[in-house]
């Protein structure tokens, strides 16, 4: 069955959504009175959210960059998309190379809408609608099997989005990883950042206030260790796992994470020879 068909396509404008508190933090219009509202109460406890929303933004452009320019990859599935912004990930590779591909996948039903009419004319990108944690369903759609080639390195993405999904030993962070690297050709990439504290009570509020703010579509703000975990048995590419905003700036004056209530952690790992 298509992933499409198996989510819910309404929109429910009263429940806040990760995607659109995100498009607002960003400065994007795709939000409505709900999600901006949960930003404000958020905003109280962790007020750098929206210097961490652009930073990570920013970590993202400068890996797509990084990985078509030197590392020669031209195929991107992108897990859990959020709303089409500046510069997407389509749009940083294609300017290095037109040629590019990329899978954009959400469950958010707004991120579809918008998604394909912002990608209606480019037969070499598309979004579909699924749930990152169904890695069968993501890997064999008829758009991922058009547009991607396995055989081939590919850059899978998953950016500051694994704290939207709970621990679990079949569909938490860890088994999505592997299910993924499994599949995946030597030289390819890996993309992984969440947002983290080593604050217990910024965990604790954080993750009980999305989670309530959410209406239960949430998982946990996690430490730098669980992270870690992620990585292991990958090359994890220099400078290592890092708040992402020091993650190869571009610039000494590059914008920087200021204060340490929660950050985005992460880094970029690369498929040598598959999981051990």
């Amino acid at each position: 069955m298509r992933p499409d068909k198996q989510l819910s396509m309404e929109i429910d404008a009263a429940v806040p959504t990760a995607a659109r508190m995100y498009d607002h933090y960003l400065g994007g219009k795709d939000n409505y009175a709900a999600d901006r509202a949960a930003c404000e109460e958020l905003d109280k406890v962790v007020p750098s959210t929206r210097a961490l929303a652009l930073n990570n933004r920013h970590f993202l452009q400068r890996v797509v960059r990084t990985l078509t320019q030197k590392y020669g990859i031209r195929q991107y599935l992108d897990h859990g998309s959020g709303l089409p912004t500046q510069d997407n990930v389509h749009q940083v590779a294609q300017r290095i190379d037109p040629t590019a591909h990329v899978v954009y996948v959400d469950n958010d039903p707004m991120v579809l809408v918008h998604g394909r009419a912002l990608l209606e004319q480019d037969e070499r990108t598309t979004v579909i609608h699924a749930d990152l944690r169904e890695t069968e369903a993501i890997f064999t759609h008829p758009d991922t099997e058009r547009l991607i080639d396995f055989t081939q390195p590919v850059a899978v993405l998953f950016n500051s989005v694994f704290h939207c999904i709970p621990d679990s030993d079949t569909d938490g962070p860890l088994a999505v990883v592997r299910r993924v690297s499994e599949r995946l050709a030597p030289g390819s990439c890996l993309v992984m950042c969440q947002l983290v504290s080593e604050d217990a009570k910024v965990r604790e509020f954080v993750t009980d206030f999305m989670d309530k703010a959410t209406q239960g579509h949430w998982g946990r703000v996690r430490q730098k260790k669980d992270v870690a975990e992620w990585f292991a048995g990958l090359e994890i590419l220099e400078p290592g796992l890092v708040e992402v905003s020091t993650w190869r700036p571009e610039t000494e004056l590059a914008p920087r994470q200021l204060t340490q209530e929660w950050i985005e952690f992460g880094g970029v790992a690369r498929l040598v020879q598959g999981l051990s």
